[in-house]
């Protein structure tokens, strides 16, 4: 009998999926020979753009809205936006087939980080104090050099100060990142010596490339700002479509396009740097010998604009930077130098890693293995559908997409729909929705959504028969039908 791999998560935060494709300005020398080894998900998709309710879907293979945490944690008083803990995680699964489990680094799902209770039997979670002051201006403790920083004081006054990029002198090797793999390392050696032959899941979450986009000054002089790409789509005027996204663009409207390039290089840089502490596990498994049996997946919880659209950060909008995210997946059994245009979701990853490890799977409608697609090219035409809720951040709206080929539809709780075609327009420039040759195709996949509400047990909007609620293009009782 085979035994069982062992599984390495690699999990940096807001890494949008364009930063591994072929040919992207950002430098990901571990990532590209990673996705050599393995299959590389080019429709990959989170459940919501926003960290801990997208990490609760990963632990638990539910949507947020069955798991409880609708919005990041520390943003609500201790008994809203709370983790329902009768609800089976996959790292418990693992755990129970024999896995010795350790997380290490960003945890952000439920206030306690005891993740012991969760299934990981050795805790490395990172306080990350400074998380909780995001809100409130607070730049993180690396000092920046003002002549390569940009602080935004506006566009309004009345509002702290909040960094949006800097360059630092201070060095990878002494910064988190760095000592979050350190952790890693202790963990996979001290299980080498001492776990029996047992397999292990070790996971490294970072908060990169998120918040402040802080970089090092090695890491920035690797790339010619004069080269950098800037969004096609960052002039987008936001015509036809909903009023919210016009007002967020006003945030960013005294951003200059250097300004822009410079916030793109040091999100690249910052994604560099993360690619160099991967090579460093990459080759710990290599030189002890694991790597042939370990099941290596580097994804992301969510996107970021950074540029895109006018925008920046990830909370506002049902764009494909925010929502689209990497899914690179190498390890025995699995497929080589492949890419799938197979339609993957990061809560899939519980249930597709617990078939891999042969567990026990955890029973959930919300989502599903994608082993099969790991092996074969041609299991992508079982995956051609996605679905995502966002509930807000801070800000409370509503909204719920569904991901049909090619199409894109929004259904948006506090203004007008959208639909996209993301073959035709993937900048997403062009909204269909309130076209009438396109009418059909937007009932249909409100039909559609209606379907995953029901399915998932989305109370919130499935009972909105109320007078003043009835304006989806078709109501909670119409049956979805194939596309």
């Amino acid at each position: 009998m085979a035994a069982k791999p062992n599984i390495l998560l690699f999990i940096p935060d807001a890494m949008q999926a364009r930063t591994v494709l072929p040919g992207s300005p950002c430098l990901t020398p571990n990532m590209d020979r990673l996705a050599a080894r393995g299959v590389s998900f080019r429709r990959a998709y989170c459940a919501t753009p926003t960290c801990s309710p997208s990490r609760a879907s990963l632990m638990t293979g539910l949507l947020p809205h069955n798991h409880g945490v609708l919005e990041v944690e520390h943003v609500r008083d201790y008994d809203q936006c709370v983790l329902r803990t009768d609800k089976p995680h996959f790292a418990q699964r693992l755990a129970g087939a024999g896995y010795g489990t350790g997380y290490f680094g960003k945890w952000h799902v439920e206030r306690t980080n005891q993740v012991e209770h969760f299934g990981w039997q050795v805790n490395g979670v990172k306080s990350a104090e400074h998380v909780k002051n995001l809100g409130k201006g607070d730049a993180g403790s690396e000092p920046v050099d003002p002549a390569r920083s940009r602080w935004v004081e506006g566009p309004v006054p009345g509002y702290n100060r909040v960094l949006h990029y800097g360059v630092t002198e201070v060095p990878v090797k002494d910064r988190y990142p760095h000592y979050t793999i350190d952790q890693a390392i202790d963990f996979l050696d001290d299980h080498r010596k001492n776990g029996g032959g047992d397999p292990w899941c070790c996971c490294v979450s970072f908060s990169e490339p998120n918040e402040a986009l802080v970089v090092s000054r090695e890491t920035i002089d690797r790339y010619d700002l004069d080269t950098i790409d800037l969004p096609a789509n960052r002039t987008d005027d936001h015509s036809g479509k909903p009023a919210l996204y016009r007002r967020q663009k006003e945030i960013s409207r005294e951003v200059s396009d250097d300004e822009w390039r410079m916030a793109r290089a040091c999100y690249y840089g910052r994604i560099t740097e993360l690619d160099l502490q991967l090579g460093r596990l990459i080759d710990w498994l290599a030189e002890s010998k694991q790597l042939d049996n370990t099941i290596i997946v580097v994804t992301s919880d969510h996107g970021r604009y950074v540029g895109a659209h006018g925008f920046d950060a990830h909370n506002c909008g049902a764009y494909e930077e925010i929502y689209r995210i990497p899914m690179i997946v190498a390890g025995p059994g699995i497929a080589q130098g492949a890419e799938s245009q197979a339609l993957v979701q990061f809560p899939d990853l519980g249930p597709t890693l617990i078939e891999l490890a042969g567990a026990e799977p955890i029973e959930t409608l919300d989502f599903r293995s994608f082993a099969e697609a790991l092996r074969k090219s041609e299991a992508a035409d079982a995956f051609q559908t996605a679905y995502a809720e966002y509930h807000g951040t801070r800000f409370p709206l509503c909204q719920r997409i569904l991901w049909e080929g090619d199409w894109k539809f929004v259904f948006n709780g506090f203004d007008y729909d959208e639909l996209y075609d993301l073959k035709n327009d993937p900048g997403e420039l062009t909204n269909l929705a309130a076209l009438p040759e396109h009418r059909e195709r937007v009932d249909r996949m409100m039909a559609g959504i209606w379907k995953r509400v029901r399915d998932s047990g989305d109370r919130t909007i499935l009972e909105s028969h109320y007078y003043s609620m009835r304006f989806a293009s078709v109501g909670p009782n119409i049956p979805a039908s194939n596309p």
